[in-house]
């Protein structure tokens, strides 16, 4: 029997994939719907998302490396958070046009590989936590087209 253990997750936007694209690499817009980042996110560049603790202190949440950058339509990241040891996931986001606005899938791979018997639970975790990140992320990108 094969284990399915890919999340894949599609959303549509009415905003261009430019608009779009700058949400998922300028580190500016990723901490309005995601995390903040140190720098934009570059190919073959090393990135790190921080939370800030209730001190204020920065804490490394997500960090991995720019596998694939193909602006505006294709990012592809290794993806690495502490349940994971120091074993890479992949998370790929394609944008596509679609009727006047973009289509995203996000295609998050390798959980299982990198958690072993934890892999159920962080699935669900992870699962959960893209539904959240991509209704922020809309959110983000709404007020960003309604201002503009």
């Amino acid at each position: 029997m094969t284990k399915v253990t890919t999340i894949s997750k599609t959303v549509f936007f009415n905003a261009s994939p430019e608009s779009v694209w700058l949400f998922l690499t300028d580190k500016d817009k990723l901490g309005e719907w995601y995390h903040p980042a140190e720098n934009d996110l570059e190919a073959g560049k090393d990135y790190v998302l921080y939370r800030l603790a209730d001190n204020g202190e920065k804490i490394r949440q997500i960090w991995g490396r720019v596998v694939e950058m193909n602006a505006p339509y294709k990012l592809v990241t290794t993806f690495i958070i502490d349940p994971f040891g120091e074993n890479e996931t992949t998370v790929t986001w394609v944008l596509e046009e679609s009727a006047g606005g973009t289509r995203l899938t996000l295609i998050h791979e390798g959980i299982a590989e990198a958690t072993g018997e934890a892999a159920m639970h962080l699935l669900m975790a992870l699962d959960k936590g893209w539904d959240k990140h991509l209704a922020d992320l809309r959110g983000s990108v709404e007020r960003a087209t309604e201002s503009s």
